[in-house]
Parts: structure tokens; C-alpha cells; sequence
């Protein structure tokens, strides 16, 4: 330990000491940051000291922050100064006793030349204590305390801030467990709202929808019959527009059925590689061609609507994205698995590829990307579908080189 000219203080009694437990554990653990700032001011109080702080560490931009800090004159200081956030690579004692666990007691920080300069000159800190901070045997941070004061504080204020930095801890795991507890209460909450508001919305449409859909073939009719061909095309646009309509309602209510578990599939064996070069066919366009690799004949037990409805996510999605004139690739193959054969089908465009920010939530709900018209479902329930029939669905990506989706499913057992 670093005892730096630490002189006599007046030590912390059992008394004191039993106070400030029991005030840690009236603490309401409401929300951490408020949990901590309750914390440090009762032990700011019980050593009065000019300052105390609860800092933990933030791997995510290398830093002590302070999320308890008492509320004083030097506290606030400690803010409106932006010392309460200690970044790692500028070192200082509180950074040094993170890294080491081992505790700093010192009555002229003003002398100590590894202490920074912020904390020595701009704050005026002279006796400071400081010691590691652990959750669950995991160290997280520090808690310091500091004074303006020389030689304040003694050996026994150290053991003292030791004991308080255990409960510290208990403090910090429960404040974190309710925090948790509570976001994962209100992120349930909204979600069944959102699943009730997805199934009335489709409900609500369809009746309207089939009205619409019938007076667009009535139209559809008449103009064929009266040999209104500007009136056809245009009933022919309707129509197309319904019929996107209609499949975005139906992707509304799978959604809601995959989120209340209640998807359901009707499997039946089926030419895989067929049903891919008939998906393909269908979809053909002038501007980008679907090039199929597929051997003569893949037998698999699926929903073959499901499949097909996977697939038609797939390439839809892969000819969106590519330069005109860019062919989109459909393989189809098998791999050998520990547990029995797979098919693997994959679709590769070669469009800009999918930005490293919107990869990691690709296939989420409602997670449309830059620029893409729709709801942002249909990768959602791809991957659905996919894990549905006890496969996989993947993405492999890379800025300016495309991206190839990956489905893989299980093979009869009489082919495994």
C-alpha cells in the first residue's frame, strides 16, 4: 500500500461503521446511478471527507466513470471539470489501484508525481483513499474517497472503506439486477402490445382489402370487355398494388404467430431443387437473371409454401440489391452434419453489401435497412420459417462485395 506521509486522522468507529451499513442497506435500488450517489454520499459523510466517488469501469471506451459522486462543493467540481471520467491510458492512482486491486492511502497527493495533475491542482485534493471495487468477485471499479485536508485519513479509515466497498458491491449487483429486471418487464410489455396491435391491424385490413381486391377485378373486367386498354393497365397497376397489400398483411399475421409461438408448418416430402428452379423461373426479370445451380433432384420434408416463401424473400431481396445486368446465384447442395445430412441453399447478389452497423440485426423485426421499402418483416420471418423446420438461416456480408444468405435444413433420416 502507498502510505504517502499519511499522518494521524480520527479513525472510523464501530459505531460509524455499523451506521454506514446499514444505511447502505436501506438503500432503495431503484436505478443504479441514483444507487451509487446515495451510496457515496453516505460515506462521504460517515469519513467526512470532501468528495467520494463510486467509479466503474467501461471497457467500451477504456474510462473510469464516475456513477456516484457525493453531492459537495468538490463533487460537483469534480463534474463541471469532467474529472469524473478517468480515462485508462492517462494512468493516475485511481486507474493504478483498478488495475492492481491493491489499495492507495495518502496524506500529500499533492507530492505524489504519479497522481494527475486535474486531481492535485485544479481540484486540490491532499489525503486520498482509494481502494478496488468488486461485484461477484469480478473487479468493476474503484471507490475513493478525498479531502482538501492533509494527512486526514488514517490505516483504519482504509480497512474501513475496504469493508464499505464490499457492500458498495452488494449495492451495485442489486440496483443492476432490478434495473435489468425492469427493462426486461417493460421490453415484454411492449412487446405484446406490439403483437396485439400487429394481429387487430391485420385483422382490420383484410376485410377491406378483399372488398378493394374485388372491385379492382370488376374494373379489370369491364375494361377487357369495352377494350379500354390505358383503363387495363392502370387496373392491372391496382391490382399489383393489392396483391403487395395482401402479402403484407399475411407477413403482419405470421409475424404475430411466430411472437405468440403459434406458427404453424404442414411438411411433406418435396423436390427441394425443383421447387428452387420454379421459385427462380418465377421470378425472373430482364434486368437481373437468377442463375440456379441445383442438382437434378434434392428430396426434403418441408412446408414446400414455407420454402418457397423463404426463397422468394431471398432472391427478391438478393435482385434489389444488385447492379442491373448482375446475375443473382441460387445454389442448392447437401452437407454432412454429426447429426445426418442437411440441404444448404444459398442466394449471392453482388450489391454494396450489407453496412457492419445493420448486420448484427438483420434478421430482427421490423428492421428495414437504408433505402428499402416495406415493414421490414420478411428476413424476420425467413429466419422463422428456417428455424421452424429446425434449420438455420445465416448472412455472411462484407461492404462493396455483397451478400450471400445461407439456409440449411435437415435431411430425412433415410437419407442421413
Amino acid at each position: 500500500m502507498d502510505n504517502t506521509s499519511a499522518g494521524p486522522g480520527t479513525p472510523t468507529t464501530h459505531a460509524q461503521l455499523l451506521v454506514t451499513l446499514e444505511g447502505l442497506l436501506a438503500i432503495q435500488a431503484t436505478d443504479t446511478k441514483s444507487a451509487l450517489n446515495q451510496a457515496s454520499q453516505l460515506i462521504n459523510d460517515t469519513l467526512r471527507a470532501d468528495k467520494a466517488d463510486v467509479f466503474l469501469y467501461e471497457s467500451a471506451v477504456d474510462t473510469l466513470v464516475a456513477m456516484g459522486t457525493s453531492d459537495t462543493p468538490m463533487g460537483r467540481k469534480e463534474i463541471a471539470l469532467g474529472l469524473d471520467r478517468l480515462a485508462v491510458s492517462n494512468s493516475g492512482k485511481a486507474v493504478v489501484v483498478f488495475q492492481t486491486g491493491v489499495p492507495y492511502l495518502s496524506g500529500h497527493v499533492d507530492q505524489d508525481p504519479d497522481e494527475l495533475r486535474g486531481v492535485k491542482d485544479a481540484l486540490g485534493i491532499r489525503s486520498a483513499i482509494v481502494v478496488p471495487l468488486a461485484v461477484n468477485g469480478v473487479r468493476r471499479g474503484v471507490l475513493q474517497v478525498d479531502t482538501a485536508q492533509p494527512d486526514r485519513f488514517t490505516e483504519e479509515d482504509v480497512r474501513f472503506l475496504e469493508a464499505a466497498a464490499n457492500w458498495v458491491g452488494l449495492v451495485l449487483h442489486r440496483a443492476e439486477l432490478v434495473e435489468r429486471i425492469s427493462q426486461e418487464a417493460a421490453e415484454q410489455a411492449r412487446s405484446v402490445a406490439a403483437d396485439e396491435l400487429i394481429t387487430i391491424l391485420a385483422h382490420d385490413l383484410r376485410a377491406p382489402l378483399t372488398a378493394l381486391k374485388g372491385r379492382v377485378l370488376m374494373l379489370q373486367m369491364r375494361a377487357r370487355q369495352d377494350g379500354h386498354q390505358a383503363y387495363l393497365q392502370e387496373a392491372a397497376a391496382m391490382q399489383r398494388a393489392t396483391n403487395r397489400l395482401e402479402r403484407m398483411i399475411a407477413d403482419l399475421m405470421d409475424t404475430a404467430r411466430l411472437e405468440q409461438g403459434i406458427f404453424t408448418l404442414t411438411p411433406t416430402v418435396v423436390d427441394l431443387a425443383a421447387l428452387a428452379r420454379e421459385t427462380a423461373a418465377a421470378l425472373q426479370t430482364d434486368e437481373n437473371e437468377i442463375v440456379v445451380r441445383a442438382p437434378a433432384a434434392l428430396a426434403a420434408e418441408v412446408d414446400p409454401d414455407r420454402v418457397r416463401q423463404v426463397l422468394e424473400n431471398l432472391l427478391e431481396n438478393a435482385r434489389r440489391h444488385s447492379p442491373k445486368g448482375v446475375a443473382v446465384i441460387l445454389e442448392v447442395g447437401t452437407e454432412v452434419h454429426e447429426d445426418g445430412n442437411w440441404a444448404v441453399v444459398t442466394v449471392r447478389d453482388f450489391g454494396p453489401g450489407i453496412a457492419p452497423e445493420l448486420l448484427p440485426n438483420i434478421f430482427a423485426r421490423f428492421a428495414a435497412g437504408r433505402g428499402t421499402k416495406g415493414l421490414g418483416l420478411g428476413l424476420y420471418l425467413a429466419r422463422g420459417i428456417a428455424e421452424a423446420h429446425g434449420g438455420t438461416l445465416t448472412v455472411s456480408s462484407s461492404p462493396g462485395a455483397g451478400a450471400t444468405f445461407r439456409l440449411a435444413l435437415p435431411l430425412p433420416k433415410a437419407q442421413s
